[in-house]
């Protein structure tokens, strides 16, 4: 009888330790990226009566006779299944879609969780605001001019400088995308070839300097009169400007003084030749003329050289249709269609993308990726420890964390303007608070019999 009441105890004992697993899931609920516990059970200990025999010519074999000696948790596991996504439209909030934890710092010491209720500090960078643990991943660096996020590196803090100043940036392409009408007439005027003025289209679109003073880039496209398919283009900057800029165009190795030059068509209509006025000439590949002018806003010592800006202005390659200027009968739309310059402006706000990269907007309306967030993923993310404050720490069976971008080596997706709710299922809590209960019940019922049979022992002698 001492065996079955010690028996009940350990039922009591576990049960109550099942109902404080489920009473924690309950309590976390609405807790972003709460992961729900589950407890498993396992018998202990039986006390041997009688050993099994095997079979004999005469009898057969023989079971052993075993008391049980009650119960124990076998394993307390935390279930990474996925939660909800609740939409917040913070654009700090992120939620993981799939595998992965988010890294974080503190001190020397790395956490790992799934809440990503984050946030800026003064100093721009990404936090936990409830704890001021700093979000890690990998902070752009410019290289020749252009932002890269090196993923190979060792993660850091992310700083998002809200506010901080984008410098100027000077113009060095200009591409053309251009249809020249073919139907257009060719009225002849003037002393040479191009000299027409009706039957000419403009086009003009704003380039910068280094100073992010926008110029104006006026091309004027012209038929030559006597030679089919040949059209002359005369680049001008700030045509209308107070101060000359000498505009000048160069194809070919040696410097040229004008600012004309002439386009080749097939009779397909596509591109097949540019050449300068002394006649240097491009016929393969990516067709480009070289433009320069003088920055009038730029200091010029006395006796000095005004300071040049070049750019390349791209006009197709030679034989294509897609983004190149061509000749169709068809409504000329002499156009630029992209250049690569801007004026300095300031970080105003920024997105964060699917794949954790952090894309800054500027108020020159320039886009530049900041930083990316880094993601965790474990070989057995059962095996973590909890830590408190709905972080995880790394343990001897969970294996090391492999940090790496989202969709890397099974890493989900990142979801911005939203939070990942607790994994928790009432229905299913209250089921096992039923269950528990009973158990509980059953088990002290068990204590209590054996009391009973106590008592009735005891009083045989009266």
């Amino acid at each position: 009888m001492l065996r079955s009441l010690y028996s009940g105890v350990s039922g009591l004992q576990n049960h109550q330790t099942r109902m404080d697993v489920i009473g924690n899931n309950i309590s976390n609920v609405n807790t972003i990226g709460f992961k729900k516990g589950r407890v498993n059970f396992q018998d202990m200990l039986s006390q041997t009566m009688a050993g099994a025999a095997s079979p004999t010519d005469e009898v057969g074999g023989v079971n052993p006779k075993q008391v049980g000696l009650g119960m124990q948790v076998a394993s307390i596991d935390t279930i990474h299944t996925q939660g909800s996504l609740q939409t917040t439209g913070v654009m700090t909030d992120v939620a993981v879609q799939g595998n992965g934890l988010f890294v974080m710092q503190s001190g020397e010491k790395e956490f790992y969780t799934r809440a990503g209720a984050f946030g800026l500090d003064e100093n721009g960078t990404l936090v936990n605001p409830s704890n001021g643990m700093r979000v890690q991943g990998w902070q752009a660096e410019t290289v020749d001019g252009e932002a890269v996020i090196n993923t190979s590196d060792s993660v850091g803090d992310l700083v998002i400088p809200v506010g901080s100043k984008d410098p100027a940036a000077e113009t060095t392409e200009v591409n053309l995308a251009c249809n020249l009408d073919k139907r257009t007439p060719v009225i002849p005027g003037g002393a040479g070839p191009g000299a027409v003025q009706e039957g000419t289209w403009s086009t003009s679109f704003d380039v910068y300097d280094a100073f992010g003073d926008v110029h104006t880039l006026q091309v004027d496209f012209t038929r030559v009169p006597g030679v089919n398919n040949r059209w002359q283009a005369e680049v001008s900057i700030d045509p209308e400007g107070e101060a000359e800029t000498n505009t000048q165009i160069e194809i070919g190795e040696e410097n040229n003084d004008t600012n004309t030059f002439f386009l080749d068509f097939d009779n397909l209509g596509t591109l097949q030749a540019v050449t300068d006025a002394q006649g240097d000439t491009l016929n393969e590949g990516d067709l480009n003329v070289q433009v320069g002018f003088d920055v009038p806003s730029a200091f010029v010592p006395e006796g000095g050289e005004a300071v040049r800006q070049n750019f390349s202005m791209n006009l197709g390659e030679v034989g294509s249709v897609v983004d190149t200027v061509t000749q169709f009968a068809e409504k000329s739309s002499t156009k630029v269609f992209e250049q690569n310059g801007y004026p300095m402006g300031y970080l105003e706000t920024f997105k964060i993308d699917q794949s954790g990269i952090i894309t800054g907007v500027f108020s020159n309306g320039t886009n530049r990726p900041l930083g990316q967030v880094a993601m965790a993923s474990f070989t057995n993310p059962g095996g973590l420890e909890k830590a408190g404050e709905s972080t995880y720490v790394e343990t001897n069976n969970s294996g090391v964390a492999d940090i790496a971008p989202s969709g890397v080596a099974g890493k989900g997706k990142i979801v911005a303007g939203s939070l990942e709710m607790s994994n928790v299922d009432l229905a299913e809590q209250f089921t096992d608070m039923i269950v528990t209960q009973r158990g509980f019940q059953a088990n002290s019922r068990t204590i209590q019999t054996s009391d009973q049979m106590l008592q009735e022992l005891l009083t045989l002698k009266r």
